[in-house]
């Protein structure tokens, strides 16, 4: 059965045919047939392809996407929004993207344009629908900004701006047991360089172990935040764990296995291929990861001047989007709705948060904020607490029952972010809150369009369309 959610990405110096666009560009969603595994299903594509292209920009553009929504496959969703993964949505949270938090869909038939500055953030990010689990069909892309004084530019030789997203068990194609014999995805790269390798984890299943036979990578960001540069041998990948490092090509001529294993085993998923080595398989290899990823290890290139916190419970969908909420008066948690799911938070103050899953099945969760990047002052696995030099992320992974996870972020955002498992079915059941931060700055902070106001007339005048999850 064909599996469109076995989806890893990474981005290198590659032989590809992949789609770039740029931060000002037409994105165009509409339903295709696909086949990765040899099977053929319909589709939720973005730009055409699977995965979407992958937009590249330089730090400090203004994104001016617009979307067009030509979806007609009524066995799945039809209307759609984009949210714009780790992208802070400064004084833009309109254009999140996140459906009935900051925005209606959009309804088949209409577009809208997302437009909006990611101020100083930089690094690899993407984008995927935020409606029902439709990111899951397949609407999910790489997003790219460039940073023209990256401090890690001397550690690499290629950063291939042709280069695109390729998936294995990841990289747009695949095989399972007892399937058709799909070829597997192909790296090609050139001996004795060193290749900026991004790594994106757009799974709706995800926890996956990363690895490449005979090869260390060397971690230089995550989550679009700079790391001290750390050694691993392989990498924990849950969604949406964004793990840029550069790769060395200093072992033999040959070909060695790409490893993406969803559990322990050797499901190999793509090949590295040198330049000069024959077009084979590669040999059986056994690799004993030693080094692997601990994120009690990754410390920030440039330590954040403050800590932060948060809270969490469960999260059910308003009937009108909560950014409108708060520009129509409603100022505090008992006034918005759903009740009990939206917590109101004063500006420029530290919030803190820890995650207790003993009681939460399907875990690990990993734990989403949209508006902010946190300091992970402890990790799932550890211990301890790191208050000197914790690693800044947007995602966090709760570990296993009787782990814990902290983290602290400032209110220096003022407009509804959403705090979620990026589990889609997790999310669906209701794994988030909404924080309304600053209630009575938004309206300053955060004006809407009229074609933001148009999408919930548009959206409501629809026929009601029921979703239900699939069995799991």
């Amino acid at each position: 059965m064909f599996q469109l959610y076995v989806f890893l990405c990474f981005l290198a110096s590659l032989q590809s045919h992949a789609i770039t666009i740029g931060p000002v560009s037409e994105l165009v969603i509409a339903n295709s047939n696909v086949s990765p595994d040899g099977f053929t299903r319909s589709a939720v594509l973005a730009g055409g392809t699977h995965p979407g292209p992958t937009i590249m920009a330089q730090k400090g553009d203004t994104f001016k996407i617009n979307v067009k929504n030509q979806l007609s496959d009524e066995s799945m969703l039809t209307s759609t929004s984009i949210h714009w993964h780790g992208v802070f949505q400064r004084h833009s949270n309109q254009m999140d993207g996140v459906a009935f938090v900051t925005q209606c869909p959009i309804a088949p038939g209409h577009s809208f344009l997302y437009e909006f500055n990611a101020g100083n953030q930089v690094g690899t990010h993407w984008y995927h629908s935020h409606y029902g689990v439709q990111y899951c069909d397949g609407l999910r892309g790489p997003l790219i900004i460039y940073d023209p004084d990256d401090p890690y530019r001397s550690l690499y030789d290629i950063d291939d701006e042709t280069s695109g997203c390729r998936l294995g068990a990841y990289n747009g194609v695949g095989r399972y047991d007892g399937g058709p014999d799909v070829p597997f995805a192909v790296i090609n790269v050139q001996p004795r360089k060193r290749y900026r390798f991004r790594l994106l984890n757009m799974a709706c299943k995800p926890n996956y172990i990363f690895s490449i036979d005979g090869h260390n990578l060397t971690i230089i960001e995550v989550d679009g935040q700079y790391v001290k540069p750390l050694v691993v041998d392989s990498i924990q990948s849950t969604l949406r764990n964004d793990t840029p490092s550069f790769l060395r090509t200093n072992q033999p001529v040959d070909n060695y296995w790409v490893h993406a294993d969803p559990d322990a085993g050797t499901n190999a998923t793509a090949i590295l291929r040198y330049a000069g080595s024959p077009n084979a398989d590669p040999k059986d290899m056994s690799t004993l990861n030693s080094a692997a990823l601990n994120e009690t290890s990754l410390h920030p290139l440039s330590p954040p001047s403050s800590n932060f916190l948060i809270n969490g419970v469960q999260y059910t969908s308003p009937s009108i989007p909560v950014l409108l909420q708060l520009l129509s008066g409603a100022m505090t948690a008992a006034d918005l709705t759903p009740n009990g799911t939206v917590y109101t938070l004063p500006r420029n103050k530290v919030i803190e948060i820890s995650f207790n899953t003993d009681n939460s099945p399907g875990g690990p969760h990993p734990i989403h904020l949209h508006g902010h990047s946190f300091a992970v002052v402890r990790s799932a696995g550890s211990s301890g607490y790191n208050y000197v030099n914790p690693v800044m992320r947007d995602t966090v992974t709760t570990g296993n029952p009787g782990d814990y996870a902290t983290i602290r972020f400032i209110t220096d955002n003022p407009g509804p972010w959403l705090l979620h498992c990026h589990i889609d079915w997790h999310l669906y059941a209701g794994l988030a809150i909404v924080f309304a931060e600053a209630p009575e700055d938004v309206a300053a902070s955060q004006p809407v369009n009229d074609a933001s106001k148009q999408l919930c007339p548009i959206y409501n005048s629809l026929p009601q369309q029921n979703f239900t999850l699939p069995p799991r």
